[in-house]
């Protein structure tokens, strides 16, 4: 069994509520019930936080045990080199992904510091994003 982390980062626990005609109607917990039942053959877990170094510190308590993390860093994204520096710094293959197309947003969106450091990245296709991260690991 393939043991995967999902790591969000800040406002991302607004899911359901905020701008549902960009994030959709569900929450993330909603969401990852979904795809738990729909893939039992993966041990998922969640971490969310918007504080920036709290993030670092699951990355790097998980990136060294854990078959795989799917990272959307939300804003940190476009502003953190210290999350990339955790991704690099760690073992287990990263996913960048993002619910909303960045590239069709405000152009500071246009740019990721973890893009350089990941091994993919998945952009746009709303919660969807998360399952095509994990059909990834397990393919």
């Amino acid at each position: 069994m393939k043991k995967i982390i999902i790591i969000n980062g800040p406002n991302l626990n607004l899911l359901g509520k905020r701008e549902p005609e960009v994030y959709g109607h569900l929450t993330f917990e909603e969401y990852l019930s979904l795809i738990q039942q729909k893939y039992p053959q993966a041990e998922l877990d969640y971490y969310q936080s918007n504080i920036e170094g709290e993030l670092i510190t699951k990355i790097q308590q998980t990136g060294f045990d854990y078959d795989g993390i799917i990272l959307n860093a939300g804003a940190y994204t476009h502003t953190s080199v210290g999350i990339a520096d955790a991704v690099k710094a760690i073992t287990s293959p990263v996913i960048e992904v993002h619910i909303s197309n960045t590239f069709s947003r405000e152009s500071f969106r246009h740019q990721s510091y973890l893009s350089p450091v990941s091994s993919g990245v998945i952009i746009g296709f709303g919660l969807k994003s998360y399952e095509l991260a994990l059909l990834s690991f397990l393919t």
